[in-house]
């Protein structure tokens, strides 16, 4: 039979351009009849003509060079593609229609495709045994025949692994749109192909172990070339490449596993190196899921077969490579393998870092973010040996070096990448305390950064330095400044006491001078002149135990200098976390969701290590709970929030019993309100009562509360007495049942002796007791019914009481405003109720007007409403008593005397005011209630007959005549407010409008000015009750607010203007200029207020704005953080707001830019923000041209740099602009004649008329612009006319002057005046 003449080289020419061509003419003709017959080709055919082959190849390997069994197979193999059709390039199309369809899809089904793999695997390895037994026998003869079975075996085998390939990417990629066709393309899919789910893995893991079994001969015996070898050696790695390209394969641990042992034996044995570095550098530029692998195949290489030559060349390549800045790839998948062989081989990294560190000028952030994990993994790598070599240290202070470099890389990704190692770096058993420090002085700073994911993980690095802190040696984990400060001190104290004292004899700062014996010789030695005493044994044991005991106080010394070191680091290190506290305090604020998540976590991490500052972060955190929850990042953060403070407060040490973990809790509880701002404790409010929803407060831990605020027997602070009742308050706003059942505890407690001496713990049981009927938002509720008391309840009694109290503690106010609170809270008549409080109090400050002889003036004075009775006959008596006889008219004590009458009247004006308010919202109240009623009434009649309809629509017709019930209810509603409560003949409030009016109206007479701050306020409260009374008396408030000396007096007319705005909106629009110049008060808590009330007058559209923001965008550069953090948050929402700040750009630019007290630099910092919020390009051009017309205006050159500086900033796009402002400032310098001449006349005639004649006059351009001086007589006589007053000398000079101009030179031209 036929023998086939096979040269490797001219076969694998043909396969490489095109499997096509190669020519199969001894193929069996059953199968060179379906050339152009696809459909001839079936399963029976192709099983009769394959497993002769299989039979006679099984039986001898020989059998594969019959010229028929190869062809045939060649044949079938051309049936299957090789390559996916995208990539085919191939130059010629095939004759036969078999060929051109198996360029798309495999024409051979799978099971043929299958045995052929057997056949050549089976073959192969019977091959391999025999040359493995003849070459043992040393049969040179039969080598070259050899050598001819396994080029043709491999070649196949590269041929048919390829197709294999080809056809499992095919499936890859074709399932999952199987799987979504339905049953029936799924039935037909499978009887098109019985084999469809034929797994190649175990037949590809036979053939790798086959190649590996073939590496393993003695193969320089039978390929006596180098070329001959490389081409036998890439039939082989050419097909385990291509299944490494897979990734579905990579992923399989086996096939993996077994590609890698090929490849690791050629490279070793048979010099594969070079081809497999540049294969490996192609894998990674094209295939990045090979990043990996190809670190794990290097790694293995080099540990199990010692060859780490690869890695080095490989290594040195990457380091010298440089990528294209489109090239996104090729960086990254080189990052992820340096990473990954970092990790696994650091050893062979670490050799050629110094090549590799040319990377980190790379512009890739990728490559850099990949060198600095690097560095990451050689450090924790140095740490972990245990034998260290000279150079150890020094390597490790590189790689330190490299990563805090990094801290301010250019690439906010670098950045991250370098805290996320240090982060990693952080949990090694060695701590590498310095590096620490200045890890953790770099991450306070990368707090400050510009990018929300840096500070979120420097927030991150800095909880882990805490954790793992390397200070828990001696003294336990806490890290509380006081403490170590403690210790630092004691530690000096205890070196200063063993330290000898400065004046000690023989221990003077004299420097040691010995004397080297061995310089005196015989001759100059001078003999004693008396022989030496003999010491004695007291003497030797003396002098023995002084220097033991000198001994041990340097061993002391020393012991105590490095303990004062270790507290002296720690105290750093604390240093720099109670800094860093108050950067993450504000980053509490950020828009980041995580960031605010990471920021919470490393304050409770703080608290648990003890550090203080944290505690403030903790506080802090409390506003979080008014996060808008209407989105996910919201509702996210609220209940972080929710969990960090449950762990905090809330979770009792497991080993406590139910009874400690409840006082636990209780105490914890009370603990939060120490201290507490009003905003704090209204954030803990909101807080609590949302835990308290979701039932994370026990009953148990209530009732300990309760003990808390009611124990008599035993003295406890008032804090923590006044602590557990604001938490009962809080937890009752969600479980109003809390406070209803305590009732008589909280008269007993709070509203009794304990109350009255403790008038803070009256104001807040007040605020308990309102908590039984629902207030704000729950009123709405329809399963909520408030319960009201009768007038003569107990409660309500003790609240009149408390009100009633006399005091001279200005805590009584806010008592006095919980208690009328709650009154109007509770009571079903409050109004009645408080009208008796008034008459009581009215009749106590005034009872003793008709006993009271003063002097004319002072008589006179409090016929304006001042009368001091009582008070100042004692006040008399006193002054009898303390004043010498000589001198009894002493006047001293007056002040005294005044201030009670002050006091009494401003308490009484207080309740006054409040009253007033509170009025106005329970006349609302009476209103919604009045309408619920009519809605429920008529939501629950009977069906209508209809009788009823038709008498209904009779009501209704007279209703739109007359009006509703409903529209009566609420015009009787306002006419009492309006004309019945300050202006009704029985109205009590209507006594006290006149009396305000008159106090504030003689701030002279009535000097009190705690009386004047009390009767502003109750003025500003009636204001907002009637618009009448608003409108006559606003003149007066507003001149309080212009002229009063006192912040707080300010600060209330402000709050109070912004009320009134809401109310009498038509009254305050005209007035707000007095409510913006309060803006630059000089005082900041005024400023504060006024920035706080027109943002919200003006974000709610209460207020237009008329060109007033330029005074709140000077707020952005107020030396108060707050104020200038207010005016950025105010700014921000405005731009949501219909183009707000493009609309107002122009105006705030005029009026910053005219502030001459605003210096530059803080001018281009405001109009760099506001010019953020410009987004839109027309919005950017429109702009720009108005501004740019401003620029030939400009007389100075600051204004010129101010107009160009905000042209910079806007995407106007107009080139004539940018000429412009490239032009540069050209100053217009003005005839001097021009000059003198407008500025007699702007000197004689002052009126506004004459300056504007000067300013226009001084628009003129200079002589050399060649104006005629025609044109010169037209300006200067239309400027004569405008202004009125001219004096007739200056005139005729004017005119004069200008014919001068005609006539002469302009250049030359001078004016005498006579």
């Amino acid at each position: 039979m036929d023998t086939i003449n096979f040269d490797i080289n001219d076969a694998l020419k043909h396969y490489m351009s095109d499997p096509a061509t190669i020519s199969t003419p001894e193929a069996d003709s059953n199968l060179v009849d379906c050339e152009n017959d696809p459909e001839s080709l079936t399963n029976s055919l192709i099983n009769t003509v394959l497993n002769p082959i299989v039979d006679s190849v099984a039986e001898n390997p020989d059998a594969i060079t019959r010229s028929s069994s190869f062809d045939s197979l060649q044949f079938l193999l051309k049936c299957a593609p090789v390559s996916f059709k995208s990539i085919q390039n191939y130059p010629t199309e095939p004759d036969s229609e078999l060929f051109k369809l198996s360029r798309s899809s495999s024409i051979l089904p799978t099971h043929a495709l299958s045995k052929i793999l057997d056949l050549v695997v089976f073959g192969l390895s019977a091959e391999a045994d025999v040359i493995h037994h003849d070459l043992e026998s040393d049969e040179q003869d039969i080598i070259s025949h050899h050598k001819n079975l396994l080029e043709i075996f491999g070649f196949l085998l590269q041929w048919t692994i390829a197709a294999v390939e080809t056809k499992a990417a095919e499936k890859s990629t074709t399932a999952p749109a199987a799987r979504g066709r339905g049953k029936g393309a799924k039935s037909k899919a499978a009887g098109k192909d019985k084999d469809g789910n034929w797994d190649s893995s175990s037949q590809l893991q036979t053939a790798l172990d086959t190649m590996c079994k073939v590496f393993k001969l003695k193969l320089s015996k039978i390929f006596l070339t180098t070329s001959e070898r490389d081409t036998f050696i890439s039939l082989f790695t050419r097909p385990v490449t291509m299944v490494l390209e897979s990734e579905q394969r990579v992923k399989n641990t086996a096939i993996r596993m077994h590609a890698f042992k090929v490849l690791c034996i050629a490279v070793k044995h048979h010099g594969h190196g070079y081809a497999a570095q540049i294969s490996i550098v192609q894998n990674l530029t094209y295939f990045e899921h090979l990043a990996e692998p190809m670190a794990e195949f290097l790694h293995i290489l080099a540990e199990q077969y010692d060859y780490p030559q690869l890695t080095d060349e490989i290594l040195r390549e990457l380091s010298n490579k440089e990528f294209n800045s489109n090239d996104t790839k090729g960086p990254k998948s080189v990052s992820s393998f340096i990473v990954k062989l970092s990790e696994l081989a650091p050893r062979l990294v670490i050799k050629q870092m110094t090549m590799l560190a040319k990377q980190l000028d790379s512009e890739s952030y990728a490559l850099r973010c990949a060198l600095i994990e690097v560095c990451g993994n050689l450090l924790a790598y140095l740490s972990k040996l245990e034998e260290r070599g000279d150079n150890h240290k020094s390597q490790l202070n590189a790689f330190f070096d490299v990563l805090e470099e990094r801290f301010l890389d250019i690439n906010p990704y670098c950045r991250c990448r370098t805290i996320q190692v240090y982060i990693k770096l952080c949990d090694l058993e060695q701590k590498f305390p310095k590096r620490r420090q200045k890890a953790a002085e770099l991450a306070a700073r990368s707090l400050e950064d510009k990018s929300s994911n840096v500070r979120r993980n420097a927030i991150k690095l800095l909880g882990s330095l805490i954790k793992t802190h390397p200070f828990s040696i001696m003294h336990g984990s806490q890290l509380s400044h006081k403490e170590w400060t403690a210790r630092l001190e004691a530690v000096d104290a205890e070196l200063n006491a063993l330290n000898p004292p400065v004046d000690t004899p023989g221990l003077t700062n004299k420097p040691d001078v010995t004397v080297d014996t061995a310089l005196l010789d015989d001759a100059t030695q001078v003999e004693p002149e008396s022989p030496q005493k003999q010491m004695t044994e007291e003497h030797k044991a003396a002098i023995v135990r002084k220097a033991q005991e000198d001994a041990a106080t340097s061993e002391a010394i020393n012991k105590l200098t490095l303990t004062r070191r270790y507290y002296v680091e720690a105290l750093k290190f604390v240093d720099v976390l109670h800094g860093a506290t108050t950067t993450v305090c504000q980053l509490l604020g950020s828009k980041n969701k995580s960031e605010v998540i990471e920021a919470m976590d490393y304050f409770e991490i703080g608290d648990a290590y003890n550090i203080e500052q944290n505690k403030l972060g903790i506080r802090r955190m409390l506003r979080l709970i008014w996060t808008k929850g209407n989105s996910d990042e919201g509702k996210g953060i609220q209940n972080h929030l929710i969990e960090c403070y449950k762990r905090l407060f809330f979770e009792a040490p497991d080993s406590y019993n139910g009874n400690d973990a409840a006082n636990y809790i209780a105490r914890n509880m009370i603990s939060l309100t120490f201290g507490a701002t009003p905003a704090e404790l209204t954030s803990l409010e909101q807080l609590l009562s949302t835990m308290m929803k979701v039932n994370h407060v026990s009953e148990l831990v209530v009732q300990k509360l309760w003990q808390v605020y009611g124990v008599q027997k035993r003295e406890i602070s008032k804090s923590q007495r006044r602590g557990s009742i604001i938490v009962l308050g809080m937890l009752a706003t969600a479980k109003p049942e809390i406070v209803v059942g305590e009732m008589e505890t909280m008269l007993r407690i709070g509203l009794g002796r304990l109350g009255r001496s403790d008038l803070q713990l009256a104001k807040y049981t007040c605020i308990a007791l309102r908590r039984i009927n629902s207030t704000g938002r729950q009123v709405n509720e329809p399963n909520i019914q408030p319960s009201k008391l009768p007038n003569d309840h107990a409660i309500l009694s003790k609240l009149a009481a408390i009100i009633e109290l006399e005091s001279d503690n200005k805590e009584w106010y806010g008592v006095a405003e919980q208690a009328i609170s709650a009154i109007y809270a509770l009571s079903k008549h409050p109004d009645t109720l408080c009208s008796e409080i008034l008459r009581r109090k009215t009749k106590h400050v005034f009872q003793q007007r008709v006993a009271k002889t003063p002097e004319p003036e002072v008589a006179q004075g409090e016929a304006q409403g001042e009368a001091q009775g009582e008070a100042q006959e004692e006040a008399q008596e006193v002054t009898q008593v303390l004043s010498p006889p000589p001198e009894p008219p002493v006047e001293v004590p007056e002040p005294d005397k005044k201030l009670k009458g002050a006091v009494a009247l401003s308490q009484l004006l207080f309740i006054v005011g409040h009253v007033a308010i509170k009025q106005i919202v329970h006349l609302e109240l009476c209103e919604l209630e009045f309408k619920r009623r009519k809605a429920d009434t008529e939501k629950n009649k009977p069906a209508e007959t209809a009788a009823d309809k038709a008498a209904k629509e009779a009501a209704d017709d007279l209703d739109m005549i007359g009006g509703t019930t409903e529209d009566d209810f609420t015009e009787a509603m306002t006419h009492i407010r309006e004309r019945e409560l300050l202006y009704g003949e029985k109205s009590l409030l209507a006594n006290f409008g006149p009396l305000v009016s008159e106090i504030c109206s003689n701030n002279t007479t009535y000097k009190d000015r705690n009386l004047q701050a009390a009767a502003t306020l109750c003025l500003a409260k009636l204001m907002c009750v009637s618009s009448e009374y608003c409108e006559t008396n606003l003149p007066l408030l507003i001149t309080i607010l212009e002229r009063s000396k006192d912040p707080i007096t300010r600060s209330n007319v402000v709050i109070a203007l912004g009320d009134m705005a809401v109310c009498f909106n038509h009254l305050i629009d005209e007035n707000t200029d007095f409510l913006y110049r309060r803006l630059n008060d000089k005082d900041a808590s005024v400023k504060r207020t006024c920035l706080m009330t027109l943002t919200f007058l003006i974000l709610a559209g209460q207020v237009k704005v008329k060109g007033q923001l330029g005074e709140m965008a000077k707020c952005l550069e107020d030396e108060d953080k707050r104020i200038a953090d207010m005016s950025r948050m105010f700014f921000t929402e405005l731009s949501t707001k219909d183009n707000a700040v493009y609309n107002h750009f122009v105006d705030m630019f005029s009026l910053l830019s005219a502030e001459k007290e605003l210096e530059e630099d803080s001018l281009r910092r405001i109009i760099k923000f506001l010019a953020g919020f410009i987004e839109k390009d027309k919005h950017a051009k429109q702009l720009a041209d108005k501004l740019a017309a401003r620029l030939t205006r400009c007389e100075t050159e600051r204004q010129w740099n101010d107009v160009a500086y905000a042209l910079s900033l806007l995407q106007h796009k107009n080139e004539d602009i940018t000429k412009m402002v490239a032009g540069g400032f050209k100053g217009q310098d003005l005839c001097p004649a021009y000059i003198e001449m407008i500025s007699r006349i702007a000197w004689v005639d002052s009126s506004v008329q004459a300056q504007k004649s000067y300013e226009e006059f001084r628009k003129m351009e200079e002589p050399e612009a060649k104006i005629s001086g025609r044109k010169t007589f037209k300006v200067a006589l239309g400027i004569r006319t405008r202004a009125k007053k001219f004096m007739l000398g200056i005139r005729i000079e004017l005119m004069i002057f200008c014919a001068s101009r005609s006539s002469s030179n302009p250049l030359s031209t001078t004016v005498s005046f006579g």
